[in-house]
Order: C-alpha cells, then sequence, then structure tokens
C-alpha cells in the first residue's frame, strides 16, 4: 500500500508544504525545496513569518530536528533570518531556482501523479483532458 503524502498548511500565509516519503529526497530537502520554490514564485515574500520548527514537525509528523536542519541550511544561504523567541522570517534575498531543478522537480511531480491516477485506472490521455480542463476553469 502506498503512503501517503504528509501535508502542512499554516493557519497563515499562501505556502503549502507537502512531504513525500516515496521521492527518496530527504524531507528536510524537501522542506528547502518547497520554500525556495515559494520564494522564487512569490507565494513566500521578505518578512513573512515561517511556522516555527516544533508547529511545522507537529503537523507534518516530523522529528524537530529534520524541521530544524532545513531552516538552518535556509538561514546558512541568508534566505531566512530567525529571531530567538520572535521566529523564523523570510530574507529579501532573491531566489532563482536553476530550469534544471525546476525541470526535475516537475518531472517528479508528473511521475508520482501519473503512477497515482493510473492506480485508479486513469490513462495518460484521461489525465492530460482534466488538466486542460482545470486550467481553462482556472483561467475564467
Amino acid at each position: 500500500m502506498e503512503k501517503p503524502k504528509i501535508e502542512q498548511k499554516p493557519k497563515k500565509g499562501p505556502i503549502k508544504i507537502a512531504l513525500d516519503p516515496t521521492t527518496g529526497i530527504p524531507f528536510y530537502r524537501q522542506i528547502i525545496l518547497q520554500i525556495e520554490m515559494a520564494l522564487a514564485d512569490g507565494r513566500l515574500t521578505a518578512g513573512t513569518q515561517l511556522p516555527t520548527v516544533r508547529g511545522l514537525a507537529v503537523d507534518l509528523q516530523v522529528n524537530p530536528n529534520t524541521v530544524a536542519r532545513a531552516y538552518n541550511e535556509l538561514e546558512i544561504r541568508g534566505l531566512v533570518s530567525t529571531q530567538h523567541g520572535t521566529g523564523t522570517f523570510i530574507s529579501d534575498k532573491t531566489v532563482t531556482i536553476p530550469d534544471v531543478e525546476r525541470e526535475q522537480v516537475l518531472s517528479q511531480l508528473a511521475r508520482g501523479f501519473v503512477s497515482q491516477a493510473s492506480s485508479y485506472g486513469f490513462t495518460v490521455e484521461d489525465i492530460v483532458k482534466h488538466l486542460t480542463d482545470y486550467r481553462e476553469q482556472e483561467r475564467k
């Protein structure tokens, strides 16, 4: 049986973090990648407060050290700043994700989505049709 994705959506803010145990990518790295993507596409902006280490760890059902490691690496890169007693905030540093890395993420997402949809009997053509319909609805 396939393990479900672990999702967390903070009560405040536009970012949704989803951990997928089937990718082989460590959870701390998945957290980093998703925060970087949210920074690159504007869903997270300078000054936005991230969830607390403990709060995010509880929501994602992971060890707090996993979230702390992700936040620490983001801080080393200058993408966040931690103010003890106040929280972790997005810095004003600009983030650009290399096209190669973006393509890898999209490829992983597509493989996982097609695999899961196929397990319910959907064909790739069905998936493309639904995605096209979804895009049309979003444009309205």
